[in-house]
């Protein structure tokens, strides 16, 4: 089926996620995976990489997940976690994965995995991509095809999820994302998030031409009300 080119005359709006949005979220998680790149060149099988990205807040916490549409195209999303102690962690959610599919076993992923486990080695353990702090309980992840990147789409799926935040009284929240991908530490930056601590090595991740990744965690504290956000970060 040839695919239509989207229409970028009709404005992109946010509201919450709804149950007929999985399908569309979960392949927009694969395609935009790598720094707002398709990640099927480092890990293919598409349906283990979109339960470890997506499936706990789709499926547990879907009160806590906004989407991004254009007309009914959904161009972008926001999965979040109230507190992150409900949530299991990254490396627990690909461990699970890789034993239930076999994914040290399968071309497309296996390389990553292995090489994962013998960077965990050389590191002595595995960076979680979470952040253990009372101040900043809650974590998100934010995912934007091309076409709603530069309109405001960012902005609309973080005030949505600020607001929830403030609602429930949440203290702040945290992401993590690669200390390389500096367009997206520049959008989290412009939200009122700040680097937490240095970047770390990222087990198994690697750039297409082979250099090393690093995680970047990034706290923003809500603010009360009337005042202005900020981290405090110390």
């Amino acid at each position: 089926m040839r695919n239509e080119a989207p229409d970028l005359s009709r404005p992109v709006s946010v509201r919450r996620f709804e149950p007929r949005d999985r399908d569309a979220l979960r392949r927009l998680c694969r395609l935009t995976g790598y720094m707002g790149e398709p990640a099927d060149w480092y890990w293919r099988h598409g349906r283990s990489f979109a339960d470890i990205w997506t499936a706990y807040y789709t499926d547990r916490e879907p009160e806590s997940c906004f989407v991004a549409v254009r007309g009914e195209r959904l161009v972008g999303f926001l999965t979040g976690c109230v507190d992150s102690r409900a949530a299991p962690s990254p490396a627990r959610k690909v461990t699970r994965a890789a034993l239930r599919h076999l994914l040290f076993f399968r071309p497309g992923t296996a390389g990553f995995l292995w090489r994962g486990a013998l960077d965990s080695i050389a590191q002595r353990g595995t960076p979680s991509g979470e952040l253990d702090d009372p101040r900043w309980p809650s974590h998100l992840h934010i995912n934007l095809a091309a076409e709603a990147r530069g309109c405001g789409a960012g902005r609309l799926l973080m005030e949505a999820w600020f607001a929830r935040l403030a609602e429930l009284g949440s203290p702040g929240c945290h992401l993590g994302t690669l200390h390389e991908n500096a367009r997206a530490i520049g959008f989290f930056e412009r939200m009122g998030f700040e680097r937490f601590g240095d970047p770390v090595l990222a087990p198994g991740m690697r750039s297409p031409s082979g250099g090393r990744h690093h995680l970047q965690l990034m706290v923003r504290s809500t603010p009360a009300a009337g005042a202005e956000s900020g981290p405090s970060v110390c």
